[in-house]
């Protein structure tokens, strides 16, 4: 073997040892007549030692070693007289005999370490070399133990691993499908799959009773800090349960993840908060509760005074920044720069202080009373010293999220979202249906199997917008890391969502039949969720974006600039394919 020992395991009562390590050359120091290495492997780094007085053509050969040298060496381990206490391997060195140089390297184009000189470009472009780095390699590691702990975890609670094709049919509902053409079948395309949606429930059809796959999912659609066109789904399905059922099983997931990997547990049951509320109060179906600032609703309380902003508002809302009314003219006139940006789309904020002695002094002073500032003060439950934020708009739940950029900003600013702080809750009783008036018609919020509430059945062909979806979403942090529901399982009831959704029977034969026909073979009632494994690792780990825990991530623009990804076919593959290309588009890229 090359090695007999790890560069991260050697310690003080390894004393006297004879080992041999390989790995790669992190760096070099000369002083006097001793040349000192750091040599790495994916374990640590042990320091090297070559003593010109010893064996001068060993420390000449070593002298000539640059950066990510691939390198083996046999010698000693003794105990180091300047000790590293920043490192596992701090109190021993290797007294080097031998010195075997496996490859050469050129100087990488960037330092490979933790506080590393290389931007998100370079560092994509030689993702091999980022990866060397120790901070990437435990995110990997991180994301490799907590795909290790879900599947004991499921294992023990009887669910079966399945495998499902890549290749399947597109859906018009939902993201943008990915789309491979079929040689065999010209003209005929397969798509990735956004999910293993109907393929797990056929599995309930078939009796699989409780189901799981950690699983790769495709969907063409615009990038951000958590999203990537090829993630991964920790997919779960089980029969015979109803909402609680599967909300216990996963929640206890949750906690187990959270006690293994980071020692975290928590004390109550995640709390359940309604889809209706957490716009209402904070304007998110994925609300970041480690901190309040609820939005208190103004609207009746305001208008009226003669502020023809505020009169001419469908809504008026504002949050109240705990002690922090000192802010300068400069920070406010900041916040409301913030607010007006395009991406938030604010005309403006209003604001008010709570001085030391009760009194409220706002930026609309000459509009209301001190007497109608204290009811606003009153509303938000205000202290002296606290600041209060206000926004409207003609849209409700436009500016409800306006507020809540805002109400993120504030806990940016003021250091409330910690993460090391966790908080998890599950947001429920989302509405089914959502109106599209540029098609006229309804959208499913979620997918075209999600059940209505049983309850809210009847309400179907008579107000279909208020009926409630039985789904569930799982937020940590103010991100929402997964989400299910109950699912139809009677084929009349997915006859009527079809319905209602604009299919024709035709289509939804044809795009849903093998399901559909598949149900009247008797399905149980069943339902699922699917975890997010990327942003499940990321909120573990601290990190900004999702990018940071892949090993291959894409940029921005869906590239991987490594590969150079996606790039232009032959002309012979595209005949194959029985493809044609706009020459014109080919010579925009």
């Amino acid at each position: 073997m090359y090695r007999t020992r790890t560069c991260g395991e050697l310690r003080l009562c390894d004393e006297g040892q004879n080992v041999t390590l390989a790995g790669w050359v992190q760096r070099t120091r000369k002083m006097g007549g001793m040349t000192f290495i750091d040599l790495r492997d994916r374990y640590g780094i042990t320091q090297l030692v070559f003593n010109e007085e010893v064996n001068a053509s060993l420390c000449e050969q070593a002298n000539k070693i640059g950066r990510e040298y691939v390198i083996q060496v046999t010698g000693t381990v003794k105990e180091r007289s300047s000790k590293n206490a920043h490192i596992p391997t701090g109190e021993i060195e290797l007294i080097v005999s031998e010195l075997n140089i496996l490859n050469a390297a050129m100087t990488p184009p960037f330092t490979i370490e933790d506080e590393t000189d290389g931007g998100d470009d370079l560092r994509m472009k030689y993702r091999y070399l980022d990866l060397r780095r120790n901070i990437v390699r435990k995110n990997l590691e991180l994301r490799h133990r907590m795909a290790f702990e879900v599947r004991r975890y499921l294992d023990n609670e009887r669910f079966l691993e399945v495998e499902t094709p890549v290749l399947v049919n597109s859906t018009p509902e939902g993201a943008r499908d990915f789309v491979v053409p079929s040689r065999m079948n010209p003209g005929q395309f397969y798509a990735l799959p956004q999910s293993p949606q109907t393929l797990k429930q056929l599995l309930m059809v078939s009796g699989f009773d409780r189901y799981f796959q950690i699983v790769k999912c495709f969907r063409d659609e615009d990038l951000r800090a958590d999203r990537q066109p090829e993630f991964t789904q920790i997919d779960c399905e089980m029969s015979f349960v109803e909402q609680d059922d599967v909300l216990n099983i996963f929640e206890g997931l949750t906690r187990h993840l959270f006690k293994t990997l980071l020692d975290t547990t928590f004390d109550a049951p995640f709390p359940r908060m309604t889809w209706h509320d957490a716009m209402k109060y904070y304007g998110s179906d994925k609300p970041d509760v480690r901190f309040g600032m609820k939005f208190v609703e103004l609207t009746e309380m305001l208008q009226g005074a003669g502020f023809p902003v505020f009169d001419n508002a469908t809504y008026i809302g504002g949050i109240c920044a705990q002690g922090v009314a000192s802010y300068t003219r400069k920070q406010l006139d900041g916040l409301t720069e913030f607010v007006k940006k395009p991406q938030i789309g604010a005309k403006g904020l209003v604001y008010a202080r709570v001085e030391a002695d009760g009194s409220v002094k706002s930026s609309v002073d000459k509009f209301y009373s001190q007497e109608k500032l204290q009811e606003v003060k009153a509303a938000f439950g205000a202290q002296p010293g606290d600041l209060l934020l206000i926004l409207c708009g003609d849209e409700v739940n436009k500016t409800r999220k306006q507020l809540c950029e805002l109400r993120l900003e504030m806990g940016n600013q003021l250091g409330l979202r910690d993460k090391n702080k966790f908080e998890c809750l599950w947001i429920v009783d989302f509405p089914l249906l959502e109106w599209s008036e540029e098609d006229q018609r309804f959208y499913a919020v979620h997918h075209p199997f999600t059940s209505p509430r049983p309850e809210d059945i009847p309400l179907l062909e008579r107000d279909p917008k208020a009926v409630r979806a039985n789904a569930y979403d799982l937020v940590i942090n103010g991100v929402e890391v997964g989400g299910g529901s109950i699912r139809i399982y009677d084929s009349q009831l997915q006859d009527k969502m079809f319905n209602i959704l604009g299919f024709t029977e035709e289509r939804a034969q044809e795009q849903f039949g093998f399901l559909m026909n598949a149900f009247k073979y008797g399905a149980p009632p069943h339902g699922g969720i699917a975890f997010g494994l990327d942003r499940m690792v990321s909120i573990f780990a601290g990190l900004d974006s999702i990018r940071d825990c892949m090993a291959f991530p894409k940029n921005n623009s869906g590239r991987d600039v490594m590969l150079d990804a996606p790039s232009l076919l032959e002309e012979s593959q595209l005949k194959e394919l029985h493809l044609e290309i706009d020459p014109e588009i080919c010579g925009k890229q």
